[in-house]
């Protein structure tokens, strides 16, 4: 797993101005759901992904998705969740190379120094409960349920390199 992510790193946010990594997180630790809109697997995870991002909203951190696609695609994937969530577009995967991740959906917690504090990889739900409870732990806040009726069963994903 990588440690630490490059701070130099672009990060491109559906309609807003691109920013490297060391900029997003000078302030605030950032939570990202890394999915590949061209894949099951990451469409599977979507609605437990956007719940796990909303218990967040109101903590100390960015909560944003990492998409490997073009802005386009992004959009049409995310929908009417680009209104509500930071949304960042990864068509060359660049920042999911960067991030070291081999399957998507992914759930990497990127704190102030640009380290990743804790990653799961896939969807297992014990391991996403992991990085939750990291995050809520350096946030002072509280955790959500996961898993959570409804959930999918736990896969492994698809390759994040495509």
């Amino acid at each position: 797993m990588t440690t630490d992510v490059p701070a130099e790193l672009v990060l491109s946010p559906l309609g807003r101005e691109s920013r490297t990594v060391a900029e997003w997180t000078t302030m605030f630790h950032l939570a990202v759901v890394a999915l590949d809109p061209y894949t099951y697997e990451s469409s599977w995870i979507l609605e437990t992904a956007t719940r796990i991002l909303r218990g967040y909203a109101g903590a100390d951190c960015r909560v944003a998705f990492l998409v490997a696609a073009d802005e386009a695609d992004s959009r049409q994937f995310l929908g009417p969740l680009t209104q509500e969530f930071l949304a960042f577009t990864d068509a060359d995967r660049t920042a999911i190379k960067a991030l070291g991740l081999e399957s998507l959906p992914a759930i990497v917690h990127l704190n102030q120094h640009h380290a990743i504090e804790a990653e799961a990889q896939g969807w297992d739900p014990q391991q996403w409960r992991a990085v939750a409870e990291n995050l809520s732990l350096r946030m002072s806040w509280a955790r959500p349920v996961i898993p959570a009726a409804g959930d999918p069963m736990p896969f492994a994903g698809s390759p994040a390199m495509g």
